[in-house]
């Protein structure tokens, strides 16, 4: 399950589970809240749009934090002006984390369930990945057999410079 929400000017496809850093928006870590400008939702099979906003849809979010993104530096210039200007911008961020989609009233996906179902799935995918690490070792062994020849090959290249001054001297 997936929704498409509207915040800080700014569209995000947010689903449960998924952190999602946005512009700011007020309020303290810890503290839960909805976001009403929902334009699409659905899920693998079917979606619904909005026009342009889907009636009676929410998408509950945790704040995890207030921060601030990268600096970015503002350079103006005209050239043979001397005219330069020098700004610096860090965006004011909030992380959020989506806890559920509501439509109509009704809880449609929240991020439990999702956990519930993931969490097989990562058993399975441990269990794949426990013999590849076992063949990675092989790998490695023969790479060392290779980079035995590799001493006969000379110590040091001659260059045409090189060369040349030996041409030279004699």
């Amino acid at each position: 399950m997936f929704a498409v929400v509207k915040t800080g000017g700014k569209q995000y496809r947010v689903s449960p589970g998924d952190v999602v850093l946005v512009e700011k928006i007020e309020g303290e870590a810890g503290q839960s809240i909805h976001l009403d400008h929902v334009l699409m939702f659905g899920d693998a099979d079917k979606a619904t749009v909005g026009a342009p906003l889907v009636d009676k849809a929410l998408v509950h979010a945790v704040i995890r934090e207030q921060t601030r993104g990268d600096k970015i530096i503002v350079f103006k210039k005209r050239r043979r002006q001397g005219y330069r200007r020098k700004a610096g911008h860090r965006q004011d961020l909030t992380v959020l984390e989506i806890g559920g989609i509501e439509v109509g009233g009704k809880l449609v996906a929240s991020a439990e369930a999702k956990a519930k179902v993931a969490k097989p799935a990562k058993a399975q995918e441990a269990a794949a990945e426990a013999p590849a690490k076992k063949a990675a070792p092989k790998k490695s062994a023969e790479k060392k057999a290779d980079a035995a020849p590799a001493e006969d090959k000379p110590a040091k290249k001659t260059t045409s410079r090189a060369k040349k001054t030996e041409q030279a001297s004699e």
